[in-house]
């Protein structure tokens, strides 16, 4: 007999223990294998094994893994130009900024809280808000304490790479087996135009020579990693007219050293956030500009396409974030780790994931079976759990799906302002929404008002929500197979 399908529908945000546990124990699976079921055809085992749950290096895994950054590493020995790190800016979402800084007990204190009301964390991150290698007492205290309370959550840092080489032989005694380096040129020269001056070896460096240290230093911090079997996620940030070309060269770069991922994320340049390339009016890239450059790398290192570029103290799934919930004000002085509701959670994930892997390979098939060469670019309004489960109105993002003769894949993320606030919709905000989905074809949500579809429809845009709570690839292989399949001949007298 088969398992039953449990369906994560309602479980994906603030979910009580009981209806955990009462879900598990209808259908919950005991091994604590039977997700590498869904492993992809083209991962080895064992590194199936290590990002099958890690919601940064598995597109798969973040539709149901959270991930929490802790703010324990405010220094930074590196100045970028597109990089402010500021505090108490709750309202800000992107990398350097932070509401509180931590001490190590403070974020142990912090990490036990959140996995208790949180079942889906299975990371835990440290990414600054300056870089963890360089304040790495304060990086090693943190993961230390935090391992011997939670053995079994995932440890993995962020860093600029110029102190890494110091650190990996620690990292590989602390079983830290995912280590993202951002890295920005192999050109010095390119480098010089993002990085006004680097802290080495006890004093400042500018120009050229700062890149050029700074090059060496992430190209030794890499290979290390290699060498050991650590997992390395590349971060680029594209910056139009200074480095955009030159990115193909470094994706390049780092698949011949060996890095699993290579993400390529948009420089955010506002003034309001006191940056140099903010001040100088730097433009970041349109979301077709990054798709366009993201196409051209395909074959080369393998990209990462859903990153939200979080916080450094990020917590949930990747595109909400319930930081504000877990200050420190709001919790108790002392609080005691209670592994229940992670182990039900998991037990769930486990048959859900099986599901949606057999829906996803139907849904793939029908796609290729239309025997079209045209290509569908869909985004979809989700909460999580790979389905179409949340109303248009209430999106704050958009997953970008793109359904091709290769198949399905997410490729993208647009972040819109909420439509719907209050149960009213504001013109202006539909808008900016749909000047958001541009290039997109069509829309799908869990409902739709006729006033945002109608106006929609008049920029172009299909909006559709007769797929609600379905997975997003079996909407999508319905969606592609109904426009381009191969239509049956009329009957002929």
């Amino acid at each position: 007999m088969s398992a039953p399908i449990i369906s994560l529908e309602g479980l994906t945000s603030t979910t009580s223990f009981d209806q955990l546990l009462a879900t598990a124990k209808s259908g919950g699976c005991a091994s604590s294998t039977c997700g590498l079921s869904g492993k992809p055809d083209d991962i080895n085992p064992a590194v199936w094994d290590k990002i099958k749950d890690h919601p940064c290096f598995s597109e798969e895994a973040h539709h149901y893994f959270a991930r929490m950054h802790v703010a324990v590493a405010p220094a930074c020995n590196v100045q970028c130009n597109y990089c402010n790190r500021k505090y108490d800016c709750a309202n800000e979402s992107r990398p350097g900024v932070v509401s509180e800084k931590l001490t190590p007990d403070q974020a142990l204190r912090k990490v036990i809280a959140v996995a208790n009301e949180v079942p889906q964390l299975s990371v835990l991150g440290i990414a600054g808000p300056g870089d963890a290698c360089y304040d790495w007492k304060k990086t090693k205290a943190t993961f230390d304490r935090v391992a011997r309370e939670i053995p079994d959550i995932k440890l993995c840092i962020s860093t600029n790479g110029l102190a890494l080489p110091d650190h990996v032989a620690e990292l590989a005694d602390m079983n830290v087996d995912h280590v993202t380096i951002t890295i920005n040129m192999v050109d010095p020269e390119v480098g010089a135009k993002i990085y006004p001056w680097i802290f080495y070896d006890h004093r400042r460096h500018t120009g050229i020579e700062a890149a050029r240290i700074l090059h060496e230093r992430q190209r030794l911090g890499l290979e290390m990693l290699t060498a050991r079997g650590i997992l390395t996620k590349i971060n680029s940030v594209m910056i139009p007219g200074v480095n955009d070309e030159h990115l193909i060269e470094v994706n390049r770069w780092v698949k011949e050293r060996g890095a699993f991922l290579h993400n390529v994320m948009p420089l955010i340049s506002d003034p309001a956030h006191g940056t140099h390339f903010g001040l100088t009016r730097q433009r970041g890239p349109n979301a077709m500009e990054i798709k366009t450059l993201q196409d051209r790398l395909e074959g080369g290192a393998k990209l990462m396409r859903h990153c939200r570029q979080c916080r450094a103290d990020a917590v949930g799934l990747l595109g909400e974030d319930r930081g504000q919930e877990f200050t420190l004000d709001s919790i108790p002085g002392e609080v005691t780790y209670d592994p229940s509701r992670r182990e039900a959670y998991q037990e769930v994930v486990a048959h859900e994931r099986l599901d949606h892997v057999a829906a996803r390979s139907e849904a793939i098939g029908m796609v290729k079976a239309a025997g079209s060469g045209k290509v569908l670019l869909v985004a979809v309004a989700t909460r999580g759990g790979g389905r179409v489960n949340e109303h248009f109105g209430h999106a704050k993002e958009f997953q970008v799906y793109e359904a091709s003769p290769r198949g399905i894949s997410l490729v993208g993320h647009r972040k819109v302002e909420q439509y719907c606030l209050g149960g009213r919709g504001e013109n202006d905000t539909l808008d900016g929404v749909i000047a958001a989905l541009e290039g997109i074809d069509i829309v799908l949500c869990a409902k739709i008002g006729d006033c945002p579809k109608d106006q929609l429809a008049e920029a172009g845009i299909r909006a559709i929500d007769a797929y609600g709570h379905d997975y997003i690839e079996t909407a999508i292989g319905a969606l592609y197979a109904a426009k381009f399949g191969i239509q049956p001949r009329a009957a002929t007298a």
